[in-house]
């Protein structure tokens, strides 16, 4: 449907899907003259969490449950340019060792690539939702969010975040762990309280340390407990600890999780509230809070402002990679000749291949990092890089744009590990060959490291073949570069893509 804002004015329709623990969300909202508008939101509990077992296999019912909520959804996403809508998925997913099998169905069922999140990139993201819905003023604010299944925790002043942390403790997992059968005692709850305090002693000095001016929380269970403080007139606005000690004494009177039946909390909140409620008083507790507000912006809302972000070029990702380079010392200069020669690569075979945008940055972001494990070790220093940005907390990066990145580094030298190539999806594993190939080909042209000019070659495509053309007689003057791509050729044949230079 053409929707406008104007008779002449189109409008600029972003999306942002949250795949939770809890609850799967879904926001859509309008880019309009610098501001985003939101024009509808939708939520559903699917306790993804809750499915999964003591060995982290999620269940095939709490599959279906999440299937039933995206089939729903992708109506309302259908049509809409894949480059403004963001699908990430948090904590049940990446704690999921069958994720994969989910993730396909899914993207099967709602037609948008889904990319996992780590805890941080959660965190970046939820500050930045939370940012744009409070005044622009200073001082600094800790922001704090209990989901499902990990409770985030970030300081932050205006839109940048200052520390960023992703705790295992969620709504959903607390209340399972420690009211099994759904009963809830004082002991149980108090034991909940003393689980999350010992997380927190992994945060609290540096916070502390660190400090804030106000505190703000923004998920579910903040919610619900500050309307239950202000319905039943324990708060006349925000959360107080008073306030949340007679909310808690109110909750521990109720025997079992479905007995629940506070003004306030809505009864798909009941069932996971009580969990969330220990971790909200261990909060209040462990950093001394006296009162938090709660904030409607969240994940999906940061999402959107994050897509914002990308395509006015404030991008984090950026910022991210530059601090690896500088962290690592890389060679900048020989990492912006590889990524060049990439991208000259990358613009002849591009229709062919129909590689997008997305394929474009992953190619750039490689080359710019190719050399980033000799920081390390000269010894296999392609297996360090991969490794780094394997294991690295990368923000603005996906779980699966950091397995890419990973991937291509290990890549970009020696022999080509395909079976390495496996741990992507199999939609991301045909561009990743290719982009491979590329790099591996910009790398061989700049091993002089600018001893000598490097003219662009032509790179013509057939199929899955790929024919290099110098210009005449430069291989003849420059032996050691024409070495060096027959090897390269060699590397390739043996992994059943053809390569020739002419």
């Amino acid at each position: 449907m053409n929707m406008t804002s104007s008779p002449d004015a189109p409008r600029e329709l972003m999306a942002a899907v949250d795949l939770g623990s809890n609850s799967f969300h879904m926001v859509v909202a309008e880019e309009f003259q610098g501001e985003l508008r939101t024009l509808e939101k939708r939520g559903q509990k699917v306790q993804l969490a809750a499915g999964l077992d003591n060995q982290s296999i999620l269940s095939d019912e709490a599959m279906e449950r999440g299937l039933v909520c995206l089939r729903e959804f992708a109506q309302r996403l259908q049509g809409m340019d894949p480059a403004r809508v963001s699908v990430l998925a948090t904590n049940a997913l990446r704690a999921a060792r069958n994720r994969q099998v989910f993730i396909e169905q899914a993207e099967a069922v709602l037609g948008y690539p889904i990319e996992v999140i780590a805890g941080r990139e959660e965190a970046r993201l939820i500050y930045l939702g939370v940012a744009h819905t409070l005044a622009d003023d200073g001082g600094k604010r800790l922001v704090v969010d209990i989901g499902g299944g990990s409770t985030e925790f970030i300081i932050g002043e205006r839109f940048e975040p200052r520390a960023l942390e992703s705790l295992h403790m969620g709504c959903v997992s607390f209340t399972q762990r420690y009211f099994p059968d759904g009963k809830i005692t004082k002991k149980g709850f108090k034991e909940a309280v003393a689980g999350a305090r010992r997380e927190l002693l992994n945060i609290e000095a540096n916070y502390k340390t660190i400090g804030w001016e106000s505190a703000v929380g923004s998920s579910g269970t903040i919610r619900a407990a500050e309307q239950a403080m202000i319905e039943n007139g324990w708060s006349e606005e925000g959360m107080t600890a008073d306030g949340l000690a007679k909310l808690v004494e109110f909750t521990l009177q109720f025997e079992t999780i479905n007995d629940v039946n506070i003004s306030g909390v809505k009864p798909e909140r009941r069932q996971v509230f009580v969990g969330g409620l220990a971790i909200l008083t261990a909060v209040f507790e462990t950093f001394d809070l006296k009162r938090m507000v709660y904030s409607d912006g969240a994940l999906r809302e940061g999402a959107l402002w994050d897509l914002v972000g990308r395509s006015s070029h404030e991008n984090v990702r950026e910022r991210t990679i530059d601090s690896l380079q500088e962290r690592f010392y890389v060679d900048t200069n020989q990492a912006t000749r590889v990524k060049v020669m990439a991208a000259a690569l990358f613009s002849q075979v591009k229709a062919d291949w129909s590689l997008n945008k997305e394929a474009s940055n992953s190619l750039a972001w490689a080359a710019e990092l190719h050399e980033v494990g000799l920081s390390i070790a000269h010894s296999s220093f392609h297996k360090h890089g991969a490794y780094l940005l394997q294991h690295s907390d990368l923000l603005g990066f996906t779980r699966q744009g950091q397995t890419m990145l990973a991937v291509l580094v290990r890549n970009h030298r020696r022999k080509i590990q395909k079976d390495e190539v496996s741990v992507l999806s199999k939609r991301q594993q045909t561009t990743a060959l290719q982009l491979i190939r590329l790099l591996r080909i910009a790398v061989v042209l700049n091993h002089s490291r600018d001893a000598h000019e490097v003219p662009t070659p032509v790179l013509t495509v057939n199929g899955d073949d790929l024919m290099l053309a110098m210009p005449e007689g430069w291989l003849e003057e420059h032996p050691l570069t024409a070495t060096d791509l027959a090897a390269e050729v060699d590397y390739q044949n043996a992994a059943g893509m053809k390569l020739s230079v002419a």
